[in-house]
């Protein structure tokens, strides 16, 4: 079964794993190019995939119910609020999204110069935690 890694191990995928857990986090968001880069085909609805936490062990497995692939500029509030990351607004979740999607872990895996705006593609999935 595909893998499920929610940012970096460390912090951030721990708090990302426990929304997951909870049921908090019902949706998740990736850039298109990062599927290109890595060769890696979109995820479809009806896949299923083991998330794994910090220390690289499965915690769930979780059934794809709905991929969109859209330009960020398009991405709505009842997405943005699905992620479980206590964001209220778009502006607010994308904020964060653009301070990860920039970090220099993110940067290290992508084409030299690249930076997220209104035209970038992003994946958004919904999902449902099967187990």
């Amino acid at each position: 079964m595909p893998r499920m890694e929610l940012g970096f191990p460390g912090p951030l995928r721990d708090q990302l794993v426990a929304a997951v857990l909870s049921g908090a986090k019902t949706t998740t968001t990736g850039l298109r190019i990062g599927y290109d880069v890595d060769g890696e085909p979109l995820p479809v609805a009806g896949e299923r995939r083991v998330v794994v936490d910090s220390a690289d062990s499965p915690v769930a497995v979780i059934e794809i119910v709905g991929v969109r692939v859209l330009r960020l500029a398009d991405v709505d509030l009842r997405h943005a609020v699905d992620e479980g990351e206590g964001d209220e607004s778009v502006a607010q979740w994308r904020a964060g999204h653009e301070r990860f999607w920039h970090s220099p872990e993110v940067l290290a895996e992508l084409p030299g110069g690249f930076r997220v705006d209104d035209d970038t593609m992003v994946v958004a999935l919904r999902f449902d935690r099967v187990w």
